[in-house]
């Protein structure tokens, strides 16, 4: 893509996180262009910076310098090997260290997925550096922990989240099989027959990734063929570890950091959310008004979970309108 700036690799040095913990030194591949208030884009699982290609030049003829990260263990950024390294308390140092690195004080956070959760940590752990928030499907709400979500699939191999949760299991059949798992998820959703896979039930198996073979993909693909192939080249090279260590953190994540989800927020917020999304559905987000004093929500229509590429033009126009309004 010719609107789609080169990478640079930032070495971010030795820190402090929130929770007082030294962050070691760390490299992270960025992607910076435009001039003007700063907008970081963080994406989720399973992606990349790359993730965001569509909204990158529209933002910055916008007037926006766009800030696009392969967060850790993603792509051509690090990926440490212990697991408490993928905790919010290193994934939101790794933005501020990204500030400090591009002597910016202050961003508005957007992220998609689990990304979302990073950026919606940012204002409560570095209220600071935080000068707005952007939730992509993903609301401000607190995280679950494993133990409400082993109440509702007693079989934790039949939810991926449960599943991916012992270090070696999942990459270990995920990362042999990088293109039939882009095959599976990469396309646009059709409209849910049912509740939000997060509501469990009695005989429900939401893991298709431990039985590839056996899973037929259901609706269109949305990637290019160059696209899709960006992705499995990407992935066949780092595998899926580094991505699914963040899940591995949900307990640690909770314990340190109970006001994440909790606290009220007092700062411009943005909750965009995609109507046919199983599992960040909008009825998440339908308790962030009593947790975000000044919040502006949308709903993109006929859209599922890969919202800012699925329909990036929606998500844009949302998206540039509230920053202009706010930031400009």
């Amino acid at each position: 893509m010719s609107d789609w700036p080169s990478p640079t690799r930032l070495r971010l040095p030795e820190r402090i996180g929130a929770a007082g913990n030294t962050i070691s030194p760390i490299e992270i591949s960025v992607h910076v262009a435009g001039e003007g208030p700063a907008v970081l884009l963080s994406h989720g699982f399973p992606e990349l910076a790359y993730s965001w290609r569509h909204q990158v030049q529209p933002l910055v003829e916008a007037g926006f310098q766009v800030i696009v990260p392969d967060q850790r263990g993603y792509g051509a950024s690090d990926s440490p090997r212990e697991i408490t390294d993928f905790d919010l308390e290193h994934l939101t140092s790794d933005l501020v260290g990204i500030l400090d690195v591009l002597e910016i004080e202050r961003a508005v956070y957007a992220g998609h997925d689990w990304g979302g959760n990073v950026t919606w940590a940012m204002p409560v752990l570095h209220p600071d550096r935080t000068a707005g928030s952007i939730g992509v499907n993903t609301p401000y709400a607190a995280f679950p922990g494993t133990a409400p979500l082993r109440l509702l699939f007693t079989d934790p191999d039949k939810f991926y989240i449960l599943w991916f949760q012992e270090a070696g299991v999942a990459e270990g059949v995920m990362d042999p099989q990088v293109r039939e798992c882009f095959d599976l998820m990469m396309r646009r959703a059709e409209k849910p027959d049912g509740a939000s896979i997060l509501q469990g039930g009695e005989g429900l198996d939401a893991n298709p990734f431990r039985r590839l073979e056996e899973t037929e993909p259901t609706g269109q693909p949305f990637l290019a063929e160059e696209e899709f192939e960006e992705y499995v080249r990407v992935f066949e090279g780092t595998g899926f570890r580094g991505g699914i260590s963040w899940y591995r953190n949900l307990d640690r994540n909770r314990e340190l950091f109970p006001d994440v989800g909790t606290k009220k927020l007092d700062l411009p917020c943005l909750m965009v959310t995609a109507e046919w999304d199983r599992a960040l559905t909008p009825a998440l987000a339908e308790g962030m008004p009593a947790l975000c004093s000044d919040l502006e929500t949308h709903m993109i229509r006929e859209c599922g979970h890969w919202t800012q590429q699925e329909k990036p033009d929606e998500l844009n126009a949302i998206m540039i309108d509230w920053l202009r309004r706010r930031f400009s």
